[in-house]
């Protein structure tokens, strides 16, 4: 696994677009992951917390990170780890994320919360690759 691997056939880099609210409460996160093809996965269920902080990433506020992706920036410095892309698959009924660093040596963490990826690959600007079989195309409302 390096940075200029080939992208597996599978899966469709994608960017995030849009993050709101579903509720007027903030409770729920929402957001739009578009392919560079036009197709768009739209994603919900996560917290509002974790939406908010991927908002800030995309603006490039990240003077108050959370304490779990310090922690998780801290463990990369320590080890000489990079993150270098996160995947964004389904597992069940549930979204999950693989996690790919590299560096004195090459490491995957395993289905972790699609919403945590997302924002560790904002927050790092890295690749995102979501399988294809999850994006539709763009809906005209």
């Amino acid at each position: 696994m390096t940075i200029d691997e080939v992208q597996e056939p599978d899966y469709e880099v994608a960017k995030i677009t849009h993050v709101g609210f579903v509720d007027p409460y903030a409770v729920e996160g929402m957001l739009v992951l578009k392919a560079y093809n036009g197709k768009e996965f739209h994603m919900r269920a996560f917290s509002g917390e974790v939406a908010r902080h991927i908002s800030s990433f995309i603006d490039e506020k990240q003077d108050s990170v959370p304490t779990i992706y310090k922690m998780v920036e801290d463990i990369c410095e320590e080890n000489e780890l990079v993150l270098v892309k996160v995947k964004i698959y389904e597992s069940g009924e549930v979204l999950r994320s693989n996690l790919y660093f590299t560096g004195k040596k090459d490491m995957i963490l395993r289905n972790y919360r699609a919403s945590d990826g997302l924002a560790l690959a904002t927050f790092y600007k890295i690749p995102i690759l979501i399988r294809k079989n999850l994006l539709k195309e763009k809906m005209e409302v």
